[in-house]
C-alpha cells in the first residue's frame, strides 16, 4: 500500500481549474539565482542539502514565468488534466535549470502546490499533446549520472535544443521528450523504499525507459524529470479530482493502464544513509522547509514510556552528518564532530527507563536562525512542528534539544506560546541559546514551566565563545554569544531560585532547584573554538541525564567518547 506522508496542511494553493491558470507562488524576488548560478551551488551539496535548495527557490518563487502557466492535455472521454509546461525549473525564462529530486522530496512538493505526480499513461497523453517534442539526449552511463555537474551538462544540452525551436514554440509551449519521468504506479505497494521511472520518447513516440522500479527512492541522476500536474482536473466538462478518478474503477483508465489507484502519492518515509541494527528511521518534511528523520528502536518497549527528544541541528550540518559515522578516506569531516547516534545508543544501553526516540530537525536554509528570518520570524511554525511530532507519540514525555543555531527554533517554540505543556520534561541548550531575550519573557516563561512541576529540567551549555579566535580574530561579542546569554540567562533565574556554584578543571557549575537547573560554563584560556567539543565529549548523554540518578553515570562530560563502539560504519 503507498504511505500517506506525514505533512502539515499546505501554505501553497492552485486556483480553479481553467485553461492558462498561474500555479500560486510568490513573484520571483529581485536578484534571485539563475539556472547557471544555482546550478554551480549545488555542486558542493550532499542530496539532501541539494534537495532542500530546490525545494526552497520554488517556495520563495525563483520559478521561470512560463513554468507558472498549466497547460490543458485532453483526454478521451471528454477528460483534460492541466500539466507544468516543462520538467520543475529553478531560475528565470532566460536562464533555468531542470532540476531532478527524489520521490519523496517530488511528492513533498507537489503536496504544498496542489498537484500530483503523472501516471505512466498520463505521460504518455502529456507527451503526444506535446506540440514541441525534443529528442532524447542520453549520457552514457558512469558514477556520476546522479551528480550536480552532469545535472548542469544535460541542463545545457536540453536548453540548447530548446533554444533552437523558440522561433516556433515560445516559453510556455508543452514541451516533452528530454527527461524520463519520475511516475506513480500500483506497483510500488511490492516496491516499498523504491522509485519508479517512464518515458523518455523516441521522435517515433516509444518510451526508451519502461516502467522501472528498481533503483532506490535515493536515486536520483540527470535524466530524471519532475512534471507536476495539477490535483483538479475536468470530466465531461465537470469538475473533479485525479485522486477520484484513479480511484474509481469506471473511470480510472482515463488516467491509468493499471487499473484503480485508491492512495495516489509517494510515502516520504525511507532509511536514512546511515543505519544501525536495531534501529528504524522515518524520514518526513514539514512545512515550512523543515526535513524530519525520526530515529527510534526497531521494536518499542509497550511497558516503557516514551521519551521524545526534538533536536534542531547546528548550522551547515546535515542530519546525516549529526547523526555521524565512522570517517572513511575521502568522507566529510561534519561526520565525525557530532555523533548523535553513537550517543544515543549509549543513553538507550545505559538508561533503559524509557523508549527512547530522537528527532533530527533540519530547515531547508542549513541555519534556523536563517529559517525564522525566511518565513517573517513566525512562531506559529515552531510550534505547528512540535506538536505535530509530539502528537505521532502522544503519551511522550517531551525533551526540546538544540545546537548551535538550532536554538533559534527552541527560543520560536517558546515565543508562541504562553506557557509551555506540563508534557515538556527538558529543555537542553548545547551551546545554543544566542536568541535568549529577557524582554521577550523567555526566563518568565521558563521560571513558570520550572515552577510547574518537579519534573521539569533545563540545562544550558557554553564556553567562552567571545575570547575564541578565528583566524586570529574574535568572532562574536561578549554579550552576544552563548557565554553572555547564559550569563543573562543566569541572573535572570538568580532572581527566582538560589543557586549553587562548583568549579573543575575550567568547567565552572551552577545548579539550583535540587539539581533541576544546570549550567555548564567551559573556560577558555586557550582561546579555541569549542563549539562542537561541547556536544562531541559526551555532551548530548550530559543533556540527557543531567538531574537524574544517572548523572555522571559511565561518562563524564568533556572527557574521552564513551559511545565508540557504538559509532555506525
Amino acid at each position: 500500500m503507498l504511505l500517506r506522508a506525514f505533512a502539515l496542511c499546505a501554505l501553497l494553493a492552485l486556483p480553479a481549474a481553467t485553461h492558462g491558470a498561474e500555479i500560486n507562488l510568490p513573484p520571483r524576488p529581485v536578484g534571485a539565482a539563475t539556472g547557471t548560478e544555482f546550478a554551480a551551488r549545488l555542486v558542493a551539496l550532499d542530496l539532501a542539502a541539494r534537495e532542500a535548495a530546490v525545494v526552497t527557490e520554488v517556495q520563495h518563487g525563483n520559478v521561470p514565468d512560463f513554468w507558472r502557466r498549466f497547460v490543458a492535455v485532453p483526454l478521451d472521454g471528454g477528460a483534460a488534466i492541466f500539466v507544468a509546461p516543462d520538467y520543475l525549473a529553478v531560475g528565470a525564462d532566460e536562464d533555468y535549470f531542470l532540476a531532478p529530486l527524489s520521490p519523496a522530496t517530488a511528492q513533498a512538493l507537489a503536496d504544498q502546490l496542489g498537484c500530483v505526480l503523472p501516471t505512466r499513461k498520463m505521460v504518455d497523453a502529456i507527451y503526444h499533446a506535446a506540440p514541441l517534442k525534443l529528442t532524447p539526449a542520453p549520457i552514457p552511463p558512469s558514477e556520476a549520472m546522479t551528480t550536480a555537474p552532469l545535472f548542469s551538462q544535460h541542463n545545457t544540452t536540453v536548453r540548447q535544443q530548446r533554444a533552437a525551436t523558440l522561433a516556433a514554440h515560445p516559453l510556455g509551449t508543452l514541451v516533452a521528450g528530454h527527461k524520463k519521468d519520475v511516475v506513480l504506479t500500483p506497483q510500488l505497494a511490492d516496491a516499498p523504499g523504491k522509485v519508479a521511472i517512464y518515458g523518455w520518447h523516441r521522435p517515433d513516440g516509444t518510451a526508451i525507459q519502461p516502467l522501472y522500479l528498481g533503483h532506490t527512492a535515493n536515486w536520483v541522476d540527470y535524466s530524471h524529470g519532475i512534471r507536476l500536474v495539477r490535483r483538479d482536473m475536468t470530466l465531461n466538462g465537470a469538475p473533479t479530482t485525479i485522486d477520484a478518478v484513479l480511484a474509481d474503477p469506471k473511470t480510472c483508465t482515463l488516467l491509468s493502464d493499471e487499473g484503480p489507484i485508491g492512495d495516489y502519492r509517494y510515502a516520504s518515509v525511507h532509511t536514512v544513509i546511515v543505519d544501525f541494527p536495531g534501529e528504524k528511521n522515518e524520514e518526513l518534511h514539514l512545512e515550512p522547509g523543515v526535513r524530519v528523520v525520526i530515529n527510534s528502536p526497531a521494536s518499542l518497549d509497550a511497558a516503557k514510556p516514551v521519551r521524545l527528544v526534538l533536536y534542531a541541528l547546528p548550522a551547515g550540518n546535515s542530519i546525516e552528518q549529526t547523526i555521524g559515522h565512522r570517517l572513511a578516506p575521502g568522507d566529510d569531516w561534519h561526520f565525525d564532530i557530532q555523533h548523535l547516534g553513537a550517543q544515543t545508543r549509549w543513553l538507550r544501553a545505559h538508561s533503559a527507563e524509557a523508549n527512547l526516540i530522537v528527532a533530527y530537525l533540519q530547515c531547508s536554509e542549513k541555519s534556523f536562525v536563517l529559517w525564522r528570518r525566511a518565513h517573517s520570524d513566525n512562531p506559529a511554525h515552531a510550534v505547528s512542528i512540535v506538536e505535530a511530532l509530539h502528537a505521532r507519540f502522544p503519551d511522550s514525555k517531551l525533551v526540546l534539544a538544540s545546537h548551535s543555531a538550532g536554538g533559534a527554533f527552541v527560543f520560536a517554540y517558546l515565543d508562541g506560546l504562553e506557557r509551555l505543556p506540563s508534557s515538556l520534561e527538558r529543555v537542553a541548550f548545547l551551546d545554543s541559546d544566542y536568541a535568549y531575550d529577557t524582554a521577550k519573557g523567555h526566563d518568565a516563561k521558563l521560571t513558570q514551566w520550572l515552577a510547574a512541576s518537579d519534573g521539569h529540567r533545563l540545562c544550558i551549555f557554553a564556553y567562552e565563545d567571545y575570547v575564541a579566535l578565528l583566524n586570529g580574530k574574535t568572532f562574536v561579542s561578549e554579550a552576544g554569544g552563548t557565554w553572555g546569554r547564559s550569563q543573562a540567562l543566569l541572573r535572570d533565574l538568580a532572581q527566582k531560585f538560589p543557586f549553587t556554584r562548583s568549579d573543575a578543571a575550567g568547567l565552572q557549575t551552577r545548579t539550583a532547584l535540587d539539581g533541576r537547573v544546570n549550567f555548564f560554563l567551559k573556560e577558555n584560556p586557550d582561546k579555541a573554538i569549542l563549539h562542537t567539543r561541547q556536544v562531541e565529549l559526551n555532551g548530548f548523554i550530559h543533556a540527557l541525564l543531567t538531574g537524574t540518578p544517572l548523572e555522571n553515570k559511565g561518562y563524564t562530560y568533556l572527557s574521552e567518547r564513551v559511545y565508540s563502539d557504538l559509532i555506525a560504519p
